[in-house]
């Protein structure tokens, strides 16, 4: 740690850090033009110096910067869209401004993030962690020391934090019944890293309907790792290999869809005629493919201005304590599912 002037300046970190203040200032203000590798040059500049970047003097006079910052996971969800898109509508309507940053799903971005929101001086955060467990991203939340809304996370380190999560449990236990009825057996589950709360949801509905049908489960179809398109294609063609493959595939998101589809239409395997296909939210993808998807859907619209809600309510009453809503899941019937021949 720097042990010289107590107070550093902008220009001391450009010095350590061997950039530009412009490119100093870029990272600072969360600019999007800024490089991996620059941005963790300043951040360790930072750290090093002991630098607390001011960002909204003016604002903390009055006590408040009337922003809430909002951390997703990965921009290129189409659900976070949604769940951005419904919270910064109810945010606007308060008189609040909305801070939207992106960790694209790396944790140690997560704890970038939280604290360039906190050299910002944000009265509130809203987050779906990359990782529920880290302990260096739970040690940065702390360091907040404004309410946090969790949107589908749950920190048990952070008991005063509100939740807003979906029912997943429940909905993926009705779309594994579906397939059972349908007589499918080997049903593969695919879905994302346990790190986190919704894949643990999901695989524990999933064995319910097993339990529920009697029938054995496949522990060697399901598959937890990524959300990525990449991990659901690569997964998809594993499966797809087995000496006895899957006659019905779930996908826990809809990047995964898109890694899935692609591994079927390569491999000539028609949705819908010689594998059953499921996903988790009813994004444009599924709806508009051909046959159109079947899927277990939720309100993300409503999901992000619930969690608006709840950072509102927190903000208007502090010791106030924290609330948990759970939004339902269905499940909408398409025609990528059919009955499997006897």
């Amino acid at each position: 740690m720097y042990s010289g002037d107590l107070n550093p300046t902008m220009k001391e970190v450009a010095s350590r850090a061997g950039v530009a203040l412009s490119s100093v200032s870029r990272v600072l203000n969360s600019h999007p033009d800024v490089s991996d590798r620059m941005r963790q040059r300043v951040l360790n500049a930072v750290e090093d110096l002991g630098y607390e970047p001011n960002l909204v003097a003016s604002s903390l006079r009055r006590g408040s910067t009337n922003t809430i910052g909002f951390l997703v996971s990965d921009i290129s969800n189409p659900v976070f869209a949604d769940f951005t898109g419904g919270a910064g509508d109810r945010l606007q309507s308060a008189g609040y401004s909305m801070v939207l940053t992106n960790a694209g799903s790396n944790p140690e971005r997560d704890e970038a993030m939280i604290r360039l929101l906190r050299w910002r001086r944000v009265d509130g955060l809203i987050t779906s962690l990359a990782d529920e467990h880290r302990p260096d991203t739970i040690a940065e939340l702390k360091r907040l020391e404004v309410p946090i809304v969790f949107l589908d996370r749950f920190v048990d380190n952070l008991p005063a934090a509100s939740v807003i999560s979906a029912d997943h449990a429940e909905g993926m236990r009705s779309a594994t019944e579906h397939l059972l009825d349908l007589s499918h057996r080997r049903i593969a589950l695919i879905s994302g890293s346990r790190k986190i709360r919704p894949p643990n949801e999901r695989l524990a509905g999933f064995k319910k309907a097993f339990r529920r049908f009697k029938a054995p489960y496949p522990r060697d179809l399901v598959r937890l790792g990524s959300f990525s398109p990449d991990f659901g294609e690569r997964t998809t063609d594993e499966l797809l290999a087995l000496d006895d493959p899957p006659t019905a595939i779930i996908s826990g998101g809809n990047l995964l869809l898109t890694g899935v589809l692609r591994s079927l239409r390569a491999a000539r395997c028609r949705v819908g005629r010689d594998i059953a296909v499921i996903s988790c939210d009813d994004m444009a993808l599924a709806e508009l493919h051909t046959p159109p998807i079947t899927v277990i859907a939720r309100d993300t619209v409503r999901m992000g201005k619930l969690a608006a809600e709840l950072m509102l309510e927190r903000l208007a009453s502090p010791d106030a304590p924290p609330r948990v809503e759970r939004v339902p899941t269905n499940l909408v019937v398409r025609k990528s599912t059919f009955p499997l021949d006897a």
